[in-house]
Parts: structure tokens; C-alpha cells; sequence
């Protein structure tokens, strides 16, 4: 899939966040936004991944036989992990997983057991999620964004409140699923994304 940005820009109140982005993303690339904390990488994402309209311009998701998919299909696509992105807390583990499968599939050879290994949680799985930590918490974001069968794959900051550790299993897991999708980071930690990315595109070029 192609997401085609047209002249996209977006205001809040008088403020231009950005301007005039044409630029469009390929799966056979993998991409990192950059700039500054506040200057617009996060809604930019969330345009990206049809959360947000532009004030201007337009955003198109092409497949691959180059026909336009509707705005409100597009979630069926795109697999996304954000720390404003927000969990059941209620849910047990094992819940959420389930929920989760209800509306994207995971990959394959991938189901609740497995990915409960992957994530290293056995003896969590029936905890609910309100008491996990932080880096838990993010674990499982973006284990249920990187291990859904989708073509798109946003992260933005995937390595927030992740300990060393954390951030060896987000690179491995990463490189084991992102295959050929459209990747595409937020971020300004190059250990995010220096192992996986081959573009850059500084949010700030577009001020």
C-alpha cells in the first residue's frame, strides 16, 4: 500500500503546525519523521493513519492495484503504537489479546499463546492490564501494532518507557515482522530507528 500526501497541511486555531507536504510513502521503504518534541510529528501520524483530516490538501491510501481506499476503511490497514494510544485497563492479558483479534488478525504462526511468549508475560496473563508497568504497558502496544497482519505500520516514540532490554526485543521483534510493509517512525532517538529505516523526513522542512 501507498499513503500520497497532496499539499497536506494542518492549523490548529491560527497556529500552521505544517505546510504544503507532498510526499508520498512506499512500502518498499522505511521511513522516520524527525523534529523537535511539539513540532508536529505525532499529527502527522495521526493524519497518516486517518485519525486526523487536514486543514488542506488531501491524504490517499492507495492498494496495490493503485485504487483509493475509503477514510473510514482505512483502520483495517494500519497497525499502530503511540504512548497517547490508550489500553483497556480493565482487561486481563489474555482479554485484550483476544479483543484485539476480533477486529485485526495477527500474523501468521501467531496466535494468544504465542504471543503471550513473545512478550515474555506467562505469569501475567490473566493480570489485568491497570496493573502492569509502564514498559509493560508498551510492550504490548507495540507487540498487538508489530504482530497484527497489516500492510501499514505506524509507530510513534516505539521505545518510550522501555528499559535496555525493552528496547532489544523492539528491534528484534520489529525486524522479524515489519517484512514488506509500509514502516513508518516517529521519533527522535536514533536507536529507534537506525538499525530498520532507509528515509528520513524532518517535520521541520514543512514550517
Amino acid at each position: 500500500m501507498e499513503i500520497q500526501l497532496c499539499k497536506v497541511a494542518k492549523r490548529f486555531r491560527y497556529e500552521w503546525i505544517f505546510k504544503d507536504i507532498d510526499y508520498t510513502f512506499r512500502p518498499e521503504n522505511r521511513y522516520v519523521l524527525l523534529g523537535a518534541n511539539g513540532s508536529g510529528k505525532s499529527t502527522l501520524m495521526k493524519m497518516l493513519s486517518g485519525h486526523l483530516t487536514p486543514s488542506k490538501g488531501s491524504v490517499l491510501f492507495l492498494d496495490k492495484q493503485n485504487k483509493a481506499i475509503d477514510a473510514d476503511s482505512i483502520y483495517r490497514f494500519i497497525s499502530y503504537a503511540a504512548p497517547y494510544i490508550e489500553l483497556i485497563e480493565e482487561f486481563t492479558l489474555t482479554e485484550t489479546l483476544d479483543f484485539h483479534q476480533k477486529f485485526k488478525a495477527f500474523a501468521k504462526n501467531i496466535d494468544t499463546k504465542t504471543l503471550i511468549e513473545t512478550l515474555g508475560f506467562e505469569k501475567s496473563r490473566h493480570k489485568e492490564i491497570r496493573f502492569f508497568s509502564s514498559g509493560m504497558k508498551q510492550r504490548l502496544k507495540l507487540a498487538l501494532a508489530i504482530c497484527s497482519d497489516t500492510p501499514i505500520l505506524l509507530l510513534d516514540e516505539p521505545t518510550t518507557n522501555l528499559d535496555a532490554q525493552g528496547v532489544a526485543w523492539y528491534k528484534n521483534l520489529l525486524q522479524q515482522y515489519v517484512q514488506d510493509r509500509l514502516l513508518i517512525i516517529a521519533t527522535n532517538v536514533p536507536e529507534d530507528y537506525n538499525f530498520i529505516c532507509d528515509k528520513q523526513i524532518n517535520i521541520l522542512d514543512y514550517k
